[in-house]
């Protein structure tokens, strides 16, 4: 049973709080920084791939390195016992899919402030150059102030390295699914921006573009069938609002938008006045012909099915010319002639065939190896050689200078023929990494994150402060700025904790001394009261934590001040002389007492006497430390006396 495991000696389980196909989700308490996290663990049928643990690994450690406010904060990685995990970050709220459920449609006012929010974090993750591949309703959370955060980055791109062939399982994802995801493609920006696209169609109708019985028959709805209009389930929808699912949703990924900043700044403008009158957008006519897709069918859901389509002749194609009707034969020798012409147009057609790219055509030469030349001395060797210089594409490269070429496409040393484009890749020198705020996290966790990175040089610079032991206090260069890792050393001011002060012996200390021992230590000194037989009222009976306890400064202290020895009940007696009055000489008088005190509720007489003559009463009374007694003498009915005693002290 996992509720009220503790992982890695840390994380203590506290409940389970979601869980799919892949992973379940618990919510638990960080033991160490007093924080509720969630924990996110891979299923145990999933932990035995080596290849996928890898991935997983190193995606949920670049996963880290993205610090946004609408994407959860992954905090820790790991495995125990053959448990892999990832400690998150613990949202107090309900997936996107659950709010969708109780509120749609969706206002567009509310529903374009949660797409410019999810827009801002994937555009995010795009420039950490992190693809999410797996964004639904499902992997965005929803906090109680409408703060939206997006989850499921590490394990998304993980997944992405195994074929999904449970058809089962996809059935969640694949409503979301881009269609060169569902040819069996890769995922790529674009098909992140195309998830968001149905996300927002979703969100403004409360229903999906696209449904069906199977994981196949959805998928093919997403390749073959065009998003369909907003208006129908939601006619006030603005035209500028609903332009940016048909763009964003575009079945080839060219006619979507570049990247999600553009979209991002349609969302922002799109119920400005002047763009009130905006036509619908239309998918531009593709001149080309028209292109087979592949079909999708159960026994290969989701392999690569992007295979060459050899276009096989229609049957009947080939009509067969109609016999002519015999005619008589003539002994001529023009049939001779033609079968002898008819041979050695043959022939010479089977030389040409054979002979003639080698007669006529352009030879094959052998690419030339340019690597490390500059740009302009390569195109010049490839000019020579009879190549056309195609793409120069710059890429990072940690061993070729800055400027120079790296390889070439196709490579050196292949046979093309001469005239042919050659693509150049040059070097844009060591690839720089872009530096996080890493104050306030603990120096130990960054440094790995940053070992991952390929940073190898660190100061670290302690001093006390009131932060835990091992926080980022500072650091240089400063969050922000793109560094060489192999090139830089990263500074960091990191706390050693509160200086500490070792807790003396405080028992009979009195309240004065108390208060100038917590002034001279800066400790917080709380105290409670309790009676003692043995210690003076005012003094300290006991402490905690005891002393020795070395605390830092803040720290709270609680003793124990004695009220001296506990008081007891006492007797007291009251002597009262009750007068003999009557209305008739000789005539009894009814006298009633009354008391209250610890044996006595004062409601009930405790005596009732006649008298005719004055009678001297004895009250005798039991009362509490710090209490008074009561008593009411009532004669013919009426108040004769009444009073309190109070308790004697010494």
């Amino acid at each position: 049973m996992i509720i009220g495991k503790r992982i890695s000696g840390r994380y203590k389980i506290k409940d389970m709080i979601g869980g799919g196909g892949m992973a379940n989700v618990y919510l638990a308490r960080d033991m160490i920084l007093d924080r509720d996290v969630a924990v996110k663990m891979l299923r145990l049928d999933f932990a035995n791939d080596d290849e996928f643990i890898r991935r997983f690994h190193r995606e949920a450690q670049s996963a880290t390195s993205l610090a946004h406010p609408n994407i959860v904060s992954i905090y820790d990685v790991g495995e125990e016992d053959g448990l892999y995990y990832i400690v998150m970050e613990y949202v107090d709220g309900q997936t996107l899919k659950q709010y969708i459920q109780q509120h749609a449609p969706v206002p567009v006012e509310e529903a374009l402030d949660i797409m410019k929010q999810l827009t801002s974090a994937i555009s995010h993750a795009h420039h950490n150059h992190i693809v999410h591949r797996d964004i639904k309703p499902h992997n965005i959370l929803v906090d109680s102030n409408g703060t939206v955060k997006i989850t499921d980055f590490g394990i998304a791109m993980a997944l992405s390295a195994t074929s999904i062939t449970q058809t089962n399982s996809v059935l969640g994802s694949v409503h979301y699914l881009s269609p060169e995801q569902a040819r069996g493609g890769m995922a790529n920006k674009k098909s992140d921006i195309y998830s968001i696209g149905i996300v927002m169609f979703e969100l403004l109708t409360g229903r999906l573009p696209f449904s069906g019985e199977s994981a196949v028959s959805i998928a093919l709805k997403h390749l073959q069938s065009e998003t369909p209009s907003l208006k129908r389930w939601n006619p006030h929808i603005p035209q500028s609002v609903e332009n940016i699912v048909l763009k964003a949703t575009a079945k080839d990924p060219f006619h979507r938008y570049d990247n999600v900043d553009e979209m991002e700044e349609d969302l922002r403008t799109a119920l400005e006045t002047k763009r009130l009158n905006e036509g619908k957008f239309v998918i531009p006519e593709d001149d080309e012909a028209t292109k087979a897709i592949p079909i999708i069918t159960n026994d290969r859901p989701y392999h690569n099915l992007d295979e060459t389509i050899v276009r096989k002749d229609a049957p009947g194609s080939h009509e067969q010319t109609p016999k002519a009707k015999p005619e008589k034969k003539k002994k001529k020798k023009w049939p001779v002639i033609l079968t002898i012409l008819f041979l050695l147009i043959l022939t010479a057609g089977i030389v040409m065939v054979t002979m003639g790219p080698d007669l006529f055509g352009p030879k094959e030469k052998e690419v030339p190896d340019v690597s490390g030349m500059e740009v302009e001395e390569a195109v010049a060797q490839l000019m020579s050689a009879g190549f056309i210089t195609g793409d120069i594409k710059e890429i990072s490269d940690e061993e070729v200078e800055e400027g120079n070429v790296i390889r070439t496409n196709p490579t050196a040393g292949k046979m093309i023929k001469e005239g042919n484009e050659i693509d150049l890749y040059i070097s844009a020198g060591k690839e720089k990494v872009e530096l996080s705020d890493y104050t306030d996290r603990m120096y130990d966790d960054v440094v790995r994150l940053l070992e991952g990175k390929g940073f190898k040089d660190f100061k670290k610079i302690e001093e006390h402060d009131d932060s835990e032991a091992g926080t980022i206090l500072e650091q240089d260069p400063p969050g922000g700025e793109s560094v060489i890792p192999g090139d830089t050393t990263l500074e960091f001011k990191v706390s050693k904790g509160p200086e500490l002060v070792t807790l003396g012996d405080l028992t009979e200390y009195n309240q004065r001394n108390l208060d100038l021992y917590a002034d001279t230590t800066g400790l917080v000194i709380e105290s409670t009261e309790e009676f003692h037989d043995t210690i003076p009222a005012g003094l300290v009976i006991s402490q905690k934590p005891e002393a020795g306890t070395e605390l830092k400064k803040g720290s709270k202290v609680n003793v124990v001040l004695s009220k001296g020895k506990e008081p007891v009940p006492k007797e007291v007696s009251r002597e009262i002389t009750v007068t003999y009055q009557p209305k008739e000489e000789g005539v009894p008088q009814e006298i009633k007492i009354y008391m209250s005190d610890l044996n006595h509720n004062g409601e009930t007489p405790v005596d009732t006497i006649e008298i005719t003559e004055d009678e001297l009463i004895i009250l005798d009374f039991l009362i509490a430390p710090g209490k008074q007694a009561e008593y009411r003498i009532m004669r013919d009915g009426e108040i004769f006396d009444s009073g309190s005693v109070d308790y004697p002290e010494d």
